[in-house]
């Protein structure tokens, strides 16, 4: 009796040992199904990080644009002494090279009095240096200069469009300055980008802080600055894809250029996550996103 309830005990012992084996299997399994991808799920995280840098490059456009607003437009440096939107002539001050399809009014048109109200009208339609149709209004409200520590420039939007994507919110840049470091803090509260051709849209909130890491022994003359952004934001699509957004590895952007040119944003999306990063320092409209190690190439 003893030998059978020995036996007994270990054909017992093996069913338990199969039965949790079996069990752990079927939930390595589950996780690994649950984790995998379908096509239309690959799509949808490619599609809210493509809305992602294309969200972040039409708002970055709009600090370009309030920065570029020097005394050859306005009649006095408000922005960083320099053109880099791609409206004007790059650098130039020379107001007889500068072809404009739009006109800037400036309210009160007095050197030196703040707040200031800019507004660049583009009317019913302009086709821009850059090679963008723009239409509209851009309004912003300067309280000083932003090159001083405190100023602010909010900008909102009246009937904006750029191509075929009607932009809205508002978008505000606070100098933080210190002593031996300029910097800002971006925000873009309630933007909104919606596609006129499909009329797709996505939602957008972003706050990130731009450090200057270059340039700053040659205060009157910003062309060398390069600034070293971090900060977060988060979105929503029509396609109802909700997602968050870290930079990991910080944005590099030279005021020479009209686009980021490098550093890289992890993207989540429905425990799913994304990486879309912006290249090696190249001046260029291009960057990659990476949804489980494949590349896809995004033109901004």
């Amino acid at each position: 009796m003893k030998k059978i309830t020995t036996t007994a005990s270990l054909l017992l012992a093996l069913i338990l040992t199969g039965a949790l084996m079996l069990a752990g299997c079927k939930k390595d399994v589950s996780v690994n199904n649950a984790q995998s991808d379908t096509p239309q799920e690959t799509a949808a995280t490619q599609e809210a990080t493509t809305d992602e840098a294309e969200s972040e490059a039409i708002y970055d456009d709009v600090f370009n644009i309030t920065a570029s607003m020097n005394s050859s437009q306005v009649g006095e440096d408000l922005g960083m002494n320099a053109n880099v939107s791609g409206l004007f002539e790059l650098g130039s001050t020379n107001p007889t090279n500068q072809v404009r399809c739009f006109t800037i009014s400036v309210v009160p048109n007095i050197p030196g009095v703040f707040p200031k109200t800019v507004t660049i009208d583009f009317g019913t339609g302009c086709l821009c240096r850059d090679g963008k149709y723009r239409k509209g209004k851009i309004v912003s409200i300067y309280t000083n200069r932003m090159t001083v520590p405190g100023a602010k420039v909010s900008t909102t939007f009246v009937g904006y469009f750029v191509d075929s994507f009607k932009v809205e919110g508002t978008h505000i840049t606070e100098n933080t300055s210190t002593s031996n470091m300029q910097g800002w803090k971006v925000q873009v509260i309630n933007g909104k980008i919606t596609n006129t051709n499909n009329n797709r849209w996505r939602q957008w909130n972003s706050l990130k802080n731009v450090l200057q890491i270059e340039g700053n022994g040659t205060v009157h003359f910003p062309l060398d600055d390069v600034y070293k952004i971090t900060g977060n934001a988060h979105g929503s699509n029509s396609g109802g894809h909700t997602w968050s957004s870290l930079v990991v590895d910080p944005l590099i952007k030279k005021f020479s250029c009209r686009w980021i040119v490098q550093g890289k944003v992890r993207l989540s999306r429905d425990n799913r996550e994304a990486l879309l990063d912006y290249g090696n320092g190249t001046c260029d409209n291009v960057a990659v996103i990476f949804i489980n190690g494949v590349p896809h190439i995004i033109t901004l």
